[in-house]
């Protein structure tokens, strides 16, 4: 019973079962105290910190990526998909939020004098359209981001189908066209960025007065910068032109208003190595100018510049967009349409009955979350399935088509899908189910004999004879360690928060904050920043030690490696030698100096479980009736394999 309710905590909350709530479990003889339990879990706001997890690596999420314009409020994306989780909104509405920014099927209305007028969505709802901006990287979209990635993510997270190499060509698998790919495309591409603010109209007026207050200060400074370095950046510049070839050369010294499409990319294209960075400037800067520069900078880094206000990137149609036709791309190229072939909004598998009358997108969710859609609920079903069983019926949860193989049990797909839907597509519903299930409740402990004979049969478990071992994710083990101290931060929702890069003398991961960041670090580790940048190292190494992406493409199921940098993390890092030295004041306050009972407590919080005799007589051996020792024998449960593994 230990053992099962620590799994189910790890897998509805991601958080350990408190020594508390294990005693009032193990207590609780009546038939029903397994589901009181997961009722409990169920009900908790942490439920949703951590499926909304689950749900963000298939769908993208980053706090960061390259030049996303959406990064400074991209977390109220992640905290209304935390908040739909918990309220439990129907997985139809759940998906048809984030790709219209309405739950509502329909989608228009009649006013009281015969207009009709589209039905807008709720505010709450436009936050979840960060899903479709969190795609473009630039502002203006040049290269099509937006669309082209919405296509691929909406066909993996909700159809189950990798249509992404039918961008160049025919899938060479399934039936999904080039044309199909660009059809759907078309769905997306009137769509543009909407920056919205979110400061009141006395904020605005406020930060625009400290604006100018701050430009006023800092001109008179780049002036005098400018002037200083500009005779050096042209010759490091003009040296570096000149080595171009002469059509190039030619190309970049024209007017951009005076260059062709194909001279404006040559431009383009150059830009990197004609860019003069600081650092070169500043090596050919005599001592006297560069001492000079260094002081100007000094006071330019001196003028304290306004927080940037808060808002938040969402999309809406363009009406000029939206009556410019779509083409096939040459090999995916956004530079190079087709003119000659021209696609209609539309997407695979259309049913002729679907009509765009009330909108593109508008059409393509009314069939995607249709109950007789025979994809939309499987795919839904089996990806919740493989997050707590740890494989899919459909091992490939994100490839239904040819090359993703079958389900191991066909029947059971089809009535957890039947089931879904007639229970209104309730992911709470589910997971009660599948949590309560015989099934679930196996032993990952096996027989010997029994297990020598089924693996004969079924060496990878594909039936679930047993459970199966789980090493933890990033953010449960992050989660475990903070815990153990009680160090945790609970708090639901905000910005993310940063880690610094290691120390290298230490190798520790300390916390920054600020910006666009939450400075707090002992936060859940949902709310830690992940993303991409090229010139900078944004994934944390803890982050991706244990196997956690960047977030530039769908992770349907993560990756469990067990390596020698987990290792070193768990032994090395300052938040474990912090951590274990909280956890031992803990334990020993709490058991008011009884080391006995310090080291019960201790294994209660880490591992979920008592101490074997045997085990209690070596931990006092080694603690030896000194309470000091209590932070090295703390440090060792947090490096105890049977820590990091539901088992």
């Amino acid at each position: 019973r230990a053992t099962l309710l620590r799994r189910v905590s790890f897998d509805l909350t991601g958080l350990p079962p408190t020594a508390a709530e294990q005693e009032a479990f193990l207590k609780d003889e009546s038939p029903d105290a397994y589901s009181k339990v997961v009722d409990r879990l169920l009900d908790s706001e942490q439920h949703g910190v951590r499926w909304a997890r689950h749900w963000l690596d298939v769908l993208r999420y980053a706090d960061l990526d390259s030049g996303m314009p959406g990064a400074s409020g991209i977390y109220l994306w992640r905290d209304w998909v935390i908040t739909s989780l918990n309220a439990d909104i129907p997985y139809d509405q759940f998906a048809r939020a984030q790709i219209l920014g309405s739950r509502s099927r329909e989608h228009s209305t009649l006013t009281a004098t015969g207009y009709r007028v589209r039905t807008p969505g709720t505010l709450e709802d436009s936050f979840a359209l960060g899903f479709l901006s969190r795609a473009a990287l630039t502002q203006e979209d040049k290269e099509q981001d937006l669309s082209l990635t919405a296509v691929e993510t909406v066909s993996t997270a909700f159809m189950g189908l990798t249509v992404g190499c039918a961008k160049c060509h025919d899938h060479k698998f399934d039936p999904i066209r080039q044309k199909d790919f660009y059809s759907m495309k078309a769905l997306f591409d009137p769509l543009v960025l909407k920056k919205v603010p979110l400061a009141t109209p006395a904020d605005i007026f406020a930060n625009g007065k400290a604006v100018q207050s701050y430009n006023g200060k800092k001109e008179p400074l780049d002036r005098e910068i400018e002037t200083l370095i500009a005779p050096y950046r042209t010759r490091l510049y003009e040296e570096r032109l000149s080595s171009l070839p002469p059509d190039a050369q030619a190309a970049i010294r024209k007017e951009t208003s005076q260059r062709t499409v194909a001279e404006q990319k040559v431009y383009d294209d150059y830009f990197p190595i004609l860019r003069i960075d600081a650092s070169k400037v500043k090596a050919v800067l005599p001592p006297e100018e560069l001492a000079k520069y260094e002081g100007l900078l000094k006071q330019q880094a001196a003028l304290a510049r306004p927080a940037e206000l808060p808002s938040y990137w969402t999309v809406e149609e363009d009406s000029a967009r939206l009556k410019e036709p779509s083409y096939m791309l040459t090999t995916g190229d956004p530079t190079r349409p087709e003119k000659d072939k021209p696609v209609q909004p539309g997407f695979p598998f259309k049913p002729s009955t679907v009509d765009f009358r009330e909108g593109r997108r508008e059409g393509f969710t009314d069939w995607l979350t249709a109950r007789e859609n025979p994809l939309f609920a499987r795919v839904a079903v089996n990806r919740i399935w493989a997050w707590h069983f740890g494989e899919g019926l459909q091992r490939t949860t994100s490839d239904f088509g040819v090359l993703g193989g079958s389900p191991s049990n066909q029947k059971l797909l089809d009535y957890l899908a039947s089931e879904f839907v007639a229970h209104n597509y309730s992911m709470k519903w589910l997971h009660r189910l599948i949590v309560s299930s015989d099934t679930y409740q196996l032993s990952s402990k096996v027989d010997p004999e029994l297990q020598a004979a089924n693996e004969k049969l079924d060496a990878r478990n594909t039936f679930l004879w047993h459970f199966r071992l789980q090493r933890m994710e990033a953010e449960s083990i992050w989660d475990s360690v903070l815990s153990a101290s009680n160090d945790i931060d609970l708090s639901v929702g905000g910005k993310s928060f940063q880690l610094r890069p290691p120390d290298p003398r230490r190798g520790g991961a300390g916390g920054r904050g600020g910006g666009n960041f939450d400075s707090r670090t002992n936060r859940r580790g949902a709310y830690m920043v992940r993303g991409y940048a090229a010139n900078a190292d944004v994934m944390p190494n803890f982050l991706l030690t244990f196997n956690v992406d960047d977030g530039r493409t769908p992770c349907p199921i993560r990756t469990q490696t067990v390596t020698a940098p987990q290792a070193l993390f768990s032994m090395n890092d300052d938040l474990i030698e912090s951590e274990s030295s909280k956890f031992a004041d803990r334990v020993v306050k709490e058991s008011a100096g009884d080391l006995s009972k310090a080291v019960k407590l201790a294994y209660l919080s880490a591992l979920g479980r008592e101490p074997s005799g045997a085990e209690l007589d070596r931990s006092l051996t080694y603690v030896n009736g000194d309470a000091s020792r209590m932070k090295g024998f703390a440090w060792l449960l947090l490096n105890l394999d049977e820590f990091i593994y539901v088992r």
